[in-house]
């Protein structure tokens, strides 16, 4: 499943295609036992719809009088926030997936992890978005994956009541959540084929920045090179919904370097399913490796690779 290469001294990129999501892998079914691609989607949008209520319903308690969720902690630098939904949120995950499916792996944005070659590893991230959570601005999601040897297999990603998902093998969908419990109305819309523009110059593309402000310098450099060649630029604050924006459309491209495994490993195939070409690497690559991850329509995927895949952006550059 996906045609994996290798960069000198960058890790594997994977392609990920419709074709190439179609069918399971002999690895994948191995590794996921009697269950189904589909069995891991669903697990994942009940997972994902439970933290999302729980997310939601935390804010309405701590938000401060200026609109704003209080900082609990700062990580890579002193702009990259992280807050007690942030936490709470994974822990409620963790404690599901620990209930649901008690032989797998999970590997979240907050605790940490490993990805297992011998399990299903669910890739998670309470809250992606964070700063925009913080400040009100209405995009973030909840974002849960189940992967196996380091790419996606099933994925959700949830954002203001509207539950994006796919698996291997079957299609990518949009449906509502409902207010109620944190349940999914079954009735979802299909997503897809993705379709583009004739050519890069009318593409409307995504992209977003680091925390660092050393990465941001070379971000901000290789968009003065892009911008010309665009119909325009978005930056969303969230790169799972980002890729989940590829998939329905509302964006033609969307690339970022220095992705964590858990901002794209579920939006990256839902795009995939979409019809999008995404070029991601192996979910082992994270910050430090400074690797492009692409989703794009099929008429400008090519164009907007060349200007973005062979890219790294590492802070000693």
């Amino acid at each position: 499943m996906g045609s994996v290469s290798t960069p000198e001294n960058s890790p594997a990129h994977v392609l990920l295609t419709a074709d190439d999501t179609e069918v399971p892998g002999r690895d994948v079914v191995s590794v996921i036992g009697d269950r189904t691609p589909e069995d891991l989607r669903q697990l994942a949008v009940t997972v994902a719809a439970a933290a999302a209520g729980h997310v939601r319903e935390a804010r309405r308690h701590i938000v401060g009088p200026d609109g704003r969720v209080p900082v609990a902690a700062t990580k890579s630098s002193d702009v990259d926030p992280v807050t007690a939904v942030d936490r709470s949120s994974e822990e409620l995950i963790r404690g599901f997936l620990a209930d649901r499916a008690p032989g797998d792996a999970i590997l979240g944005e907050e605790d940490g992890g490993v990805l297992r070659e011998d399990a299903v590893t669910w890739v998670v991230d309470p809250i992606d978005g964070t700063v925009n959570f913080i400040y009100g601005v209405p995009a973030s999601s909840v974002s849960v994956a189940a992967t196996v040897n380091g790419v996606p297999v099933a994925g959700a990603d949830i954002a203001r009541h509207r539950v994006f998902s796919a698996c291997v093998g079957g299609p990518a969908q949009v449906g509502s959540e409902s207010a109620a419990g944190g349940d999914v109305h079954p009735r979802s819309r299909i997503l897809g084929p993705v379709t583009g523009p004739a050519g890069l110059s009318e593409a409307l593309v995504g992209t977003g920045f680091s925390y660092s402000s050393a990465r941001r310098a070379q971000q901000a450099a290789l968009l003065v090179e892009l911008l010309p060649h665009i119909r325009d630029i978005r930056r969303l604050g969230s790169a799972a919904l980002d890729l989940c924006a590829v998939a329905a459309g509302a964006l033609d491209g969307f690339y970022e370097h220095g992705l964590g495994p858990w901002d794209h490993a579920a939006g990256a195939l839902i795009a995939a399913r979409a019809g999008a070409q995404v070029h991601m690497p192996v979910l082992t690559a994270g910050y430090d490796d400074g690797v492009g991850v692409l989703a794009a329509a099929a008429s400008v995927a090519g164009e907007l690779a060349g200007h973005t895949v062979s890219v790294r952006m590492v802070d000693n550059a």
